[in-house]
């Protein structure tokens, strides 16, 4: 039974992450802070209109990069103490306080981008010489030139910054703080319901009354705030429609995916493909899933139930460690030290606590390690997920050993293939360890059900839909709860035919997701998976040198576009075939899911 969420005060130590490791008190944040904006001054001071020649950017490069490994940790601290606990008000006061003060420094610092990008080509190129360590930074600000604004107006948007991304906190602010979930009722008994719990727990409930309720509950509830979460998804894409069309781009697509370096074909041939590829695959599971679980209709509160819940283990923190060390033991001594790192050291917030913010995610800060947040429940899926933000970790941990600031981060679209990598290791490594059919089936619906399906379905049906949202916004359009709705209906309805009953409350599904605050983002999971899935059939295959290869890829960090870091793997995503070999290896997965079910339980499908 889900139980209720507990304070963050009442939640144990061992399971919460150190922040001391970027600021050990409150004292020594603040000063922190008092030092970067003198530092900010004195940098302004110095090279406000005084680059000149090539030795002076040079100069002036090395001095913002220090003022970045000062505000990468204050803005780290900042964000992750009010991740783990939205109701706490030190939290959001000194979140409020640290946005108005970056924004003053943005503003002040806004310079130094707008008179470096208006210098000659030739000056820049002059500078490349002098110094290969800044090379990769310096052509992609001749990259940007066409599309930088007057160094004024580069100002006032950045002075403007923390409004500007007031949607996001606004968003955050409502899920996480404002919307309060009401038990909800089976056969006379309640049950404790909330974000975390639904998602973490009762959308994947065994007991089919109890998952629909929770289903019906959740959504009813999401309902009550549709309205204020369309308008401040509106404001966010009014923001990027209106800055994209300051810029000069043509699209608002070729505004966002600009800084990812991917053109529009590669981005539509991921939703067009998997949307008409893969919707026969999953619509197959979806039926499979109907008859294991004698199923009336299959609708889609039914989706995330797991195909043999009986089968499933309980895992605690400390028997993940078994698991995690064991399947990602092929990727190397140093990478298994900051695995274990992780572990010692408290890296990870694995507490469930009121306020905390849903999902996973992994910051990785440059200059110190990486920080990872999850709400553990203690099923299967969790070690899972705990392996792909270990994947980020593990990514950044190598591009900032080897990367200057400016070099360590990729492309969007490229950050989910370090960590999917993990989670097909995790699975790899557990099918190589059994012959027994039962576990087989159960890692093989892991990874379906999981892996593939979060990133393939729930992610890809994202990007589809909001593909459609700024084909709207695009066209001079804006949207309300109701246009929104009926665009996500839309998008679920074509990918799961008549196969899937859409039942009410599956269209609000557009309000659960942050991505939507950061840009084109919810593609980039498929096309992630689409390069680890690629790589780690080659490590299956070959072994140590396709690991070799993979570690360079990670060591690499940003200093080449996706589809170069891909080719050092041995995946060549600017062709559709990448993409086709992987929706098929899915498809064979189903079907082996089909067979091994007729097998055990004698169920034809």
């Amino acid at each position: 039974m889900v139980k209720s969420l507990p304070p963050r005060s009442a939640v144990a130590v061992e399971e919460t992450w150190n922040l001391e490791d970027l600021f050990k008190t409150e004292d020594a944040y603040n000063e922190a802070i008092k030092d970067v904006q003198a530092t900010v001054a004195a940098f302004a001071e110095r090279f406000k209109g005084n680059m000149t020649d090539d030795s002076s950017v040079i100069e002036a490069i090395d001095g913002y990069a220090a003022i970045m490994g000062k505000l990468v940790p204050i803005g780290a601290y900042t964000n992750l103490a009010l991740s783990v606990d939205q109701t706490n008000d030190e939290a959001q006061m000194r979140a409020s306080k640290f946005g108005s003060i970056a924004s003053k420094l943005g503003s002040q610092l806004a310079f130094f981008s707008s008179e470096i990008s208006e210098l000659p080509i030739e000056l820049l190129e002059k500078a490349m010489e002098q110094s290969a360590e800044y090379k990769n930074y310096l052509e992609e600000l001749i990259r940007q030139k066409p599309y930088k604004l007057h160094p004024e107006v580069e100002r006032t948007l950045a002075a403007l910054s923390s409004v500007l991304n007031a949607p996001y906190g606004l968003y955050d602010t409502t899920k996480l703080v404002d919307m309060k979930f009401d038990d909800f009722e089976v056969h006379g008994e309640k049950f404790p319901l909330s974000y975390i719990s639904f998602e973490g727990g009762w959308e994947q409930e065994p007991d089919t009354e109890k998952r629909r309720a929770a289903y019906d509950a959740f959504h009813a509830k999401l309902k009550e705030y549709q309205h204020t979460q369309a308008k401040t998804y509106d404001m966010q894409l009014q923001k990027e429609k209106t800055i994209s069309d300051l810029r000069g781009y043509d699209t608002v697509f070729d505004s966002l995916l600009f800084n990812q370096e991917v053109d529009r074909s590669m981005y539509d041939r991921q939703i067009d493909l998997i949307m008409n590829e893969l919707a026969p695959h999953m619509r197959k599971y979806a039926k499979l899933l109907q008859k294991v679980h004698c199923l009336d209709e299959m609708t889609f509160s039914d989706l995330k139930v797991p195909l043999d819940p009986n089968y499933e283990p309980k895992i605690t923190i400390e028997e993940s460690k078994k698991y995690i060390k064991e399947s990602l033991a092929i990727m190397g001594d140093d990478y298994m030290d900051m695995v274990n790192r992780s572990y010692d050291e408290r890296w990870t917030d694995f507490a469930q606590n009121v306020g905390k913010s849903t999902g996973a995610f992994c910051s990785s800060p440059y200059g110190t390690h990486p920080y990872i947040l999850i709400s553990w429940t203690g099923s299967m899926e969790d070690v899972f997920v705990l392996a792909h933000e270990l994947g980020h970790a593990g990514h950044f941990y190598n591009a900032h050993q080897h990367q200057n600031y400016f070099n360590s981060r990729p492309s969007t679209y490229f950050i989910e293939a370090p960590s999917t990598m993990n989670e097909m290791l995790v699975a790899n490594h557990l099918l190589s360890n059994s012959d027994d059919p039962k576990f087989k089936r159960w890692v093989i619906s892991s990874i379906v059900a999981r892996t593939y399906y979060h990133n393939f379905v729930t992610h890809l049906l994202e990007a589809a839909y909001q593909r459609k949202v700024y084909e709207r916004i695009d066209a001079g359009g804006s949207v309300n709860a109701n246009v929104l709705n009926n665009l996500k209906r839309g998008v679920l309805e074509e990918f799961w035919g008549d196969d899937v009953k859409i039942n009410e409350g599956a269209e609000l599904t557009w309000m659960r997701q942050p991505h939507y605050y950061m840009g084109l983002y919810p593609y980039t999971y498929s096309a992630g998976l689409t390069i680890s899935t690629q790589v780690s059939k080659r490590i299956l295959s070959e072994g140590q040198p396709a690991v070799e290869d993979w570690l360079k890829v990670l060591q690499a960090g940003g200093t080449k576009p996706p589809a170069e870091l891909s080719k050092m793997a041995g995946v060549d995503i600017t062709t559709e075939q990448p993409l086709k070999d992987t929706i098929a290896y899915i498809g064979d997965l189903i079907d082996q899911l089909v067979e091994l079910t007729e097998e055990i339980e004698g169920v034809t499908i």
